[in-house]
């Protein structure tokens, strides 16, 4: 017997998932999440868990233009602010995309994906949606196998884009875990040349 696969339900628009106004600054901003979250820590890390072929999520395929849901390049990494995991990312490009539509993406490592995106102006980005994930989604489910209870139980908010680059698809989701909702602004002290 098989279990159900929890989907989500991507909305065009905010208010669709009605989130609490501590969370839609998150959801909305359309700036570099990175330059987001090093904004709001001492020390930002991406923490790389695995980068392999593997099947898209069932709503995956169909966003990077594939028929049906044959294996893609799948990378997911946790965003850590001060040690804390805050963000969950997931990242699927077709296998079909060529090293000229993404170079970058197969030696990324543990940098971070948003810093290339946002610094590349061959980068074309999608409109952003949004949407609750049910406690039973798979990123979720994965979320909670490296975090255990940092990962929350219930649904979390999650958003994702598409991005382009030549004729290369690629779809960010970013799944933003409960730690989030403690980060502020952190004044960074500017470094001065004492002579």
């Amino acid at each position: 017997m098989h279990r159900a696969v929890a989907a989500a339900n991507w909305m065009q628009h905010i208010n669709g998932v009605q989130a609490p106004r501590d969370m839609r600054h998150w959801l909305t901003d359309r700036m570099s999440l990175t330059k987001k979250l090093i904004a709001h820590s001492h020390s930002f890390r991406v923490q790389r868990l695995a980068q392999q072929p593997a099947r898209p999520l069932h709503d995956e395929h169909a966003m990077i233009a594939l028929p049906r849901r044959v294996c893609v390049q799948e990378r997911d990494v946790l965003l850590r602010c001060d040690g804390v995991a805050v963000v969950y990312g997931h990242t699927v490009v077709p296998l079909s995309a060529t090293a000229n539509d993404w170079p970058f993406f197969n030696s990324l490592g543990e940098r971070s994906l948003g810093t290339t995106l946002f610094g590349d102006p061959l980068v074309q980005r999608g409109e952003l949606e949004y949407a609750r994930l049910p406690g039973s989604h798979p990123l979720l489910v994965r979320a909670r196998r490296v975090l255990g209870e940092d990962a929350g139980h219930g649904t979390l908010f999650a958003r994702r884009c598409l991005y382009q680059r030549r004729k290369g698809l690629l779809l960010v989701t970013e799944v933003f875990l409960p730690a989030i909702a403690g980060l502020v602004r952190v004044e960074k002290k500017s470094k001065t040349n004492n002579t």
